[in-house]
């Protein structure tokens, strides 16, 4: 059974008709709108130092008491105004909070963002029918209407995403709904507020710049040019449905040589040859848990961390050969039955000729194009998950301090090892990686860089093998 609300909060953003929206609720009998009570800039309101008894100082202290204060008021709906760029430490409290009623306001950000400039240039926020708008017209910044625009998505997706996992629903409004009367009456009785039969905006408010952009906008021309650089529907974007991999912190690595250092490997690349040359260092620490490596953090200030990637098409063969060498039987006939790699008897795999080994790749890239994107039963182990899904799974816990391509192995090395006072790194001990010349044949680079574009365009590797 759903819980009637008890308060409300409004997710909004500059220039979108929150004023609006919050007077159309106080002047309703019951309902109280605390303006932006979490703006670091202010209390509530513009010049305010003080919101409810709660001084600016007590609330950088501890917001919670302001929110406490703010919505302990029985048998009475209080809420508030939030921003993306407002406290984040009370975000969390609204959002688990299923009696704190969500109302989602948004305006086209393109208007958002002018009227914004042009309150700045004026210092006029707000217009009643008495007053008289202030003339003016701004000028269009591409950068930063860019990162206005990805700091809103960010924080919308991220209100989204806590909506759905908590199992709660918002109201969502429109710039252009906050004058309908009907769609003010259904938002007051969606609250709980049945008691009013009818809701009229608030007329104290007038629009304040109602002209067409062209006479608010001083390079109109150059605005349209550069709005064409945007993409609203993510045309380029490169879908991911591969599993979230966690820290694998118990695979991280350390050597007790110089300040230290941490070797974070990535399953399908140079880990063996790497923990050799570690063990001529030094003594060199394993099986981690995330306790034991900050408690050996702390003990090795000034250390340093490295995780090395290797190319896909040289990772993917490496996960290749060992399905064929090591890999289980079971795996193995999966890939013939179902999976669509046919791969001959086992008793045949080691006879493999060239041409042989080059179809059979193929085919298993093509598998992995379909496995990494979540179109097979078979779960993705990590010695062919994408890099940059294993590097993301490794900063949950910890960043590396350089990631090193392979084919840069020796050089960026050196200077980790200097970085962290290793004064003798022995970077001859090192082998060379050694790859089959077949792996440029044209099909198996085109098919790597399917299966793999993601790491591709992350970590600008090439399709000759280097990045």
């Amino acid at each position: 059974m759903t819980r009637p609300f008890r308060r409300f909060v409004i997710f909004a953003e500059m220039r979108t008709g929150s004023n609006l929206l919050e007077a159309t609720l106080n002047g309703l009998r019951g309902i109280t709108c605390f303006g932006e009570a979490f703006n670091p800039y202010m209390m509530g309101w513009p010049d305010k130092d003080e919101l409810q008894g709660i001084t600016r100082q007590q609330r950088e202290a501890d917001p919670m008491v302001l929110l406490d204060r703010l919505f302990d008021k029985p048998d009475h709906l209080p809420g508030f105004r939030y921003f993306h760029d407002h406290d984040p430490r009370v975000f969390d409290a609204i959002m688990h909070d299923a009696t704190c009623a969500k109302i989602v306001l948004t305006r086209n950000p393109l208007d958002s963002y002018v009227s914004t400039r042009l309150a700045r240039e004026t210092n006029q926020w707000k217009l009643n029918e008495t007053e008289t708008p202030i003339p003016a017209a701004t000028r269009y910044d591409g950068p930063e209407f860019r990162d206005m625009v990805a700091a809103v998505e960010r924080f919308q997706r991220r209100v989204m995403h806590r909506l759905q996992v908590t199992g709660q629903v918002a109201f969502w409004l429109g710039y252009d709904d906050l004058r309908d009367a009907d769609v003010m009456t259904g938002l007051v009785h969606w609250l709980g507020r049945t008691d009013i039969p009818r809701v009229e905006p608030a007329s104290d408010q007038v629009p304040q710049n109602p002209r067409e952009l062209a006479e608010k906008v001083t390079n109109f021309d150059e605005m349209q040019q550069d709005l064409h650089r945007l993409d609203p529907f993510m045309l380029r974007r490169i879908p991911n449905f591969e599993p979230r991999r966690g820290p694998s912190v118990p695979s991280f690595q350390a050597v007790e040589a110089g300040r230290g250092l941490i070797h974070m490997p990535v399953r399908g690349g140079p880990a063996g040859a790497l923990r050799i040359w570690m063990e001529g260092l030094g003594p060199v620490s394993g099986d981690f848990t995330q306790t034991s490596l900050r408690q050996w953090k702390r003990a090795h200030p000034g250390h340093r961390s490295f995780a090395v990637l290797r190319h896909p098409l040289h990772r993917a063969w490496t996960a290749f050969r060992q399905l064929l060498s090591d890999g289980q039987p079971e795996l193995r006939q999966l890939m013939r039955t179902v999976h669509r790699v046919a791969l001959p008897p086992d008793e045949a795999l080691a006879g493999l000729t060239r041409q042989e080994q080059i179809a059979l790749f193929a085919s298993f890239l093509a598998f992995l194009k379909r496995n990494l994107n979540g179109q097979t039963t078979l779960p993705t182990p990590a010695a062919w998950a994408s890099q940059s899904e294993v590097i993301a799974g490794f900063t949950r816990v910890a960043t590396p301090d350089m990631l090193i391509r392979e084919d840069r192995l020796a050089e960026d090395l050196s200077v980790l090892c200097r970085a962290a006072g290793i004064a003798d790194p022995g970077l001859d001990r090192l082998p060379a990686s050694q790859m089959p010349d077949f792996l440029r044949e044209p099909a198996l680079l085109q098919a790597a860089r399917q299966a793999y574009l993601r790491d591709y365009i992350a970590f600008g590797f090439e399709d000759g093998g280097a990045a």
